[in-house]
């Protein structure tokens, strides 16, 4: 069990410090020897995990739709809204995230099959919205489909512009500007009345996630002791 967690720890320290080096050098220009001397690991750990910078970068796009898992709620469009904004947030430091992003918009590469990163969000949107639908949450009207690839495009977007214009520090607000405005035509009018579209939220639910993942990490070694000491 302990090899195990190692192997699940460099993992994912070999994947934030390629995520790292995507943010600031695009797929193109990326190197595996940058790679390896951020992560502090061997070739032979990377190339343990991952066969090629392709491999490489295309685990960073699916750890970025992973990583997004926000607290159950009541409403399941409020899960919509509380993932965008947690995203939002990450965005700002995240390496995951911000990697992830300039992989999936960039221009200019063939070499990389960005479809992947749209494809895995819309999936995921979609199945958001469909819980939604089926609580009586969404207007009859609304398709599904369209309606997750409108989200994810418009995000797309906003994110971009953001990045621009202030390192993505106004992003969140963007996002509830973009909710604002799109919401009264997918929620039924008693639901969206009940969703909190505030643009600090992202950092809120983002710090409690992380509370809740150290404290699940402590348990976790806590009952590892107990094994060996028992």
């Amino acid at each position: 069990m302990a090899q195990q967690d190692r192997a699940i720890r460099t993992r994912r320290v070999i994947l934030e410090a390629a995520a790292s080096v995507f943010d600031e050098q695009g797929y193109d220009r990326a190197t595996i020897a940058e790679v390896l001397e951020r992560a502090g690991v061997t070739k032979g750990a990377l190339y343990f995990h991952f066969a090629s910078k392709e491999q490489l970068a295309l685990a960073v796009i699916e750890e970025q739709v992973v990583d997004i898992a926000v607290e159950p709620q009541t409403i399941k469009l409020q899960e919509f809204v509380d993932s965008g904004q947690v995203l939002a947030f990450r965005l700002r430091s995240d390496p995951i995230q911000r990697g992830a992003a300039r992989l999936a918009v960039e221009q200019g590469s063939n070499h990389l099959d960005r479809k992947q990163s749209m494809l895995s969000w819309t999936r995921f949107v979609e199945g958001l919205l469909n819980d939604a639908r089926s609580r009586g949450e969404v207007l009859e009207s609304v398709v599904v489909g369209e309606t997750a690839e409108l989200f994810v495009g418009a995000f797309a977007g906003l994110q971009m512009m953001s990045q621009a214009l202030t390192n993505r520090a106004d992003l969140s607000r963007r996002l509830t500007v973009f909710f604002e405005h799109t919401l009264p035509s997918i929620a039924v009018p008693a639901i969206l009345a009940k969703l909190n579209l505030d643009s600090e939220r992202g950092a809120q639910l983002n710090a409690a996630l992380q509370a809740k993942t150290v404290a699940k990490a402590a348990a976790g070694a806590d009952a590892e002791v107990d094994v060996v000491t028992g």
